[in-house]
Formats: C-alpha cells, structure tokens, sequence
C-alpha cells in the first residue's frame, strides 16, 4: 500500500540486483536488524558521526529513528530520502539522497551504508549508481557530490568507478579526533558519459513536486 499523503512510499529504484525502496516499518525493522549486525570493522571510522560506535541494539535504535526523522522533518526545500536497500528481497543496506534548496542549486549529495555480510561484491557502486540515475534523469540534478575518509577505500573506489571527480579536501573532528575527508563530484555531462548500471525509476511522477524538482 502506498499512503495516499506520502507517495514516497511509492517511489521504487531498480538495478540488475537490487531494489530501493522508502522502507515501512516492518521494512525498517529488518534494516536495523543489518546495522545491528555491523557495517565496518572495528576500529575503522569511516562516518563523520559516529553512529556505529553504539552497541547493536542502539545502532538498530539510530537506524530505525534516523529513517523516522528523515520522513517527518522533510520539506522541498530540505530533504533527505533513506532508502532500503534489497537483495534478493532482503535487506542490506541504506542509501540515502540529500539536498538543499534544490531548484536553486540542482546538487544533491548521497550516503550510505552496507551490512558487513553484504559487503565486497559491488553492490555499493549499484546503489549509489540507483539514486545518482534518480538525481540526473529524474529530477534534473546538475551534480552529485559525496565525501569519504581518507582510508576509506572502499568508499573512494566506488565514486571513482561512477567517474566522480576530486574536489579538494577538508578536515572533520569525529570524537574530538581529526580527519581528512576526500570531498568527489560529477556532474551531468561527466554522468552521461560514465553511466554503464542499468537503472529504472517507478512512481517518481507522483512525488515529483516534493524534490522542489
């Protein structure tokens, strides 16, 4: 069921191997359930808040209430889309799509995260390549940009495989502790020619108008 005063419920991005959805609650509830498991190695530091320092029952408790939030506090002019992402129709990660003021300035910037379990096996780069087809050829966006660590291989390589470009470097303090983060971007002349994961977007016509798109 899609709520008739919320058509971002609605709203379905399609790859070879994954779906990406606004999760309901039992959806949500599965997507803590992965955060609670783990999504990085301890000792590693790859997000400028540090969520997953939390025991697993506060990190399935951040994911469920992150996701909440995102729905209750969006507005065209600020918004932030949290996305579940599935597998063979299970839960495995969260790819989130944020802007500001975006008629003004057509950039969006993306998030993510994958479960331990699911990690290694591309499907980082397809979920990321989901919601950049979402932002250029369904809402127009002019540019995309993201940022890891310094360390953050994994991160880095997927921006790199989507043909993101470097765009300089800026310092963070996580836990009064400094880091360097790796600040990408692409624009849409740079994503045309870049683009090879197959992507299809439902339901987008009906929610249009809340992307201030």
């Amino acid at each position: 069921m899609t709520p008739q005063h919320w058509p971002l419920y609605g709203l379905r991005l399609r790859t070879p191997r994954l779906e990406l959805r606004l999760p309901d609650l039992e959806l949500l509830d599965d997507l803590a359930s992965v955060a609670a498991d783990g999504v990085h190695a301890p000792g590693e530091t790859p997000f400028t808040m540090p969520w997953t320092d939390a025991p697993p029952a506060g990190r399935a408790r951040a994911t469920f209430q992150h996701v909440l939030h995102t729905v209750a506090d969006w507005s065209p002019q600020n918004w932030a889309l949290g996305l579940a992402v599935l597998h063979e129709g299970r839960a495995v990660g969260r790819q989130d799509l944020t802007a500001r003021n975006f008629a003004v300035t057509g950039e969006v910037a993306s998030g993510s995260w994958l479960g331990l379990a699911h990690q290694g096996r591309g499907l980082g780069t397809e979920m990321r390549a989901a919601v950049l087809h979402l932002a250029f050829a369904g809402l127009g966006a002019r540019s995309a940009v993201s940022a890891a660590m310094t360390d953050n291989a994994r991160s880095l390589g997927v921006s790199r495989r989507l043909g993101y470009l470097p765009d300089g470097l800026s310092v963070t303090a996580v836990r009064d502790v400094p880091y360097t983060l790796q600040r990408l971007r692409i624009d849409r002349a740079r994503w045309e020619e870049c683009r090879s994961i197959e992507v299809t977007v439902e339901g987008l016509d009906d929610c249009r108008a809340e992307f201030g798109a």
